[in-house]
């Protein structure tokens, strides 16, 4: 059994992959047990746990404001202490499966491949390219640039007008745990729809919104390379 050290042990998704049975031996451990912005904390885990993967969740996510107002901390978590990692994974020539983000593409014309142009259109999604520029380096990786929620979907209202490939966490850990084998870069969502006809297939009553320049209108991307791995 494959062993996999976790990075944020504690995030929405580790939390969800915790109650899932799988051939591989998920060690989940927290920010106070591996911290991502010490070096030394990183390779005492690795010498402890000796994992055959690393899955970094570690970082920092919502609100999408908070990337906007401290930027210190959003380049800290989640392009330092990436690279961190990335190093981490080097010296012991360790796999490392880390997760980026839709938000990496412009969201300007939609069905983006992972061999289109990227150009981040907000700060998270700058940080999350950032981190992303450090792992691509390392070819010993496999990126997951995903579309995921938890579930249910948390908000009462979701924009009608903008195209994305949100899936649940549990959807999204079948696709997941098929491809932990793989390299390279993988888009892995749901099929392309509004956030509002995503919502609605679960919450009848969510409103329908309308984005005005908060979010971009096409942010769905081609799911061609994964596909064969969602079935």
């Amino acid at each position: 059994m494959k062993r996999i050290l976790v990075t944020g042990g504690e995030s929405r998704f580790a939390k969800v992959l915790k109650n899932k049975k799988s051939k591989f031996k998920f060690i989940f451990r927290n920010k106070k047990q591996l911290n991502i912005l010490s070096e030394t904390s990183i390779k005492n885990n690795i010498k402890k746990f000796k994992p055959k993967y690393l899955l970094h969740l570690a970082g920092l996510s919502r609100p999408m404001k908070i990337h906007e107002k401290k930027l210190k901390k959003s380049i800290s978590l989640n392009i330092i202490g990436t690279a961190n990692i990335v190093n981490a994974c080097i010296e012991k020539n360790l796999k490392i499966i880390h997760f980026s983000t839709s938000y990496i593409y412009p969201g300007k014309k939609g069905k983006y491949k992972e061999t289109d142009p990227l150009l981040p259109w907000n700060n998270y999604g700058w940080s999350k390219l950032g981190a992303e520029s450090a792992v691509q380096m390392y070819k010993n990786s496999l990126i997951l640039r995903t579309c995921m929620t938890e579930k249910p979907f948390v908000h009462k209202s979701a924009f009608a007008n903008v195209k994305t490939n949100f899936i649940y966490h549990d959807d999204f850990i079948k696709i997941f745990l098929k491809i932990l084998n793989k390299k390279g870069i993988f888009n892995i969502g749901g099929k392309s729809q509004t956030v509002y006809q995503f919502a609605r297939a679960e919450n009848k009553n969510v409103k329908k919104i309308f984005s005005k320049g908060e979010l971009p209108l096409k942010m769905d991307m081609n799911l061609k390379k994964i596909s064969k791995y969602s079935k």
